[in-house]
């Protein structure tokens, strides 16, 4: 039976991402979905990327693109690096791409560029790197951006009473729209929570990869999950996004 596995923000943890892997096994009729922030943090960027690209031969895979990986298409398009961005843990993602070549970098390059702003599968379930703040949907937004930057939808999902029923009409418009909603963005041990967290009808899967946490992948029909080692065991030397 095909399985559709959801994956938090990475944010240059390849090792992570590799144990995840390991754990899940995909077979050729899986679905993974990708929540975005694949950079910026730990030092394998550029390794995560490529790995990912290989995936895609394995089975079938969804890429959502992240505000991180928006600051990286950027850069590699030939733009100057956003200050914010190389404070935010682009300085590790520009040193990890020193050692390709120009070809692999434009391969990359060309994969930033295919990533979604957002994916609803058959059963009208939303997967999305951040949010959106339009009452009709993230395809109606007039801010293109805030499918990687909103945070209003997480928040009002939190406020929530956890009591009321998923279809609920007292729920606000913005998550009646679908059946499910999947998120990163906002790391869930910023609530204290070291695994997926679900508020209303959304989950949220970034658990913190980048800074204390681990890497999550959750299986969106039996909402068992999938975790990493703490990430910065899996990088001793390193600060990951711990120092910003």
């Amino acid at each position: 039976m095909a399985r559709t596995y959801v994956i938090g923000d990475i944010h240059g943890a390849l090792l992570a991402l590799q144990q995840i892997i390991t754990k899940i096994n995909p077979q050729p009729e899986d679905r993974l979905i990708f929540l975005g922030d694949y950079v910026d943090g730990w030092s394998q960027s550029s390794g995560v990327i490529g790995y990912l690209m290989e995936l895609e031969q394995i089975c079938h895979c969804v890429f959502l693109k992240g505000n991180h990986d928006a600051w990286c298409e950027s850069w590699l398009a030939g733009e100057k690096a956003d200050n914010v961005w190389l404070f935010h843990g682009g300085i590790s993602t520009v040193e990890s791409y020193e050692p390709l070549g120009a070809e692999e970098k434009q391969t990359h390059l060309a994969f930033y560029g295919r990533m979604l702003k957002y994916y609803i599968d058959e059963e009208n379930r939303l997967f999305i790197h951040a949010g959106f703040a339009s009452l009709h949907g993230p395809e109606f937004e007039r801010y293109d951006k805030s499918h990687m930057w909103d945070r209003t939808l997480w928040e009002m999902a939190v406020s929530l009473n956890p009591r009321m029923r998923q279809h609920d009409l007292r729920y606000p418009k913005r998550l009646r729209l679908y059946a499910e909603i999947y998120i990163g963005h906002t790391p869930t041990i910023n609530y204290g929570v070291s695994e997926p967290m679900k508020a209303a009808n959304v989950w949220n899967v970034d658990t913190g990869a980048a800074f204390t946490g681990r890497l999550s992948a959750l299986n969106i029909d039996t909402k068992k999950y999938l975790q990493s080692d703490v990430v910065r065991t899996l990088y001793p030397q390193e600060k990951g996004r711990n120092q910003y």
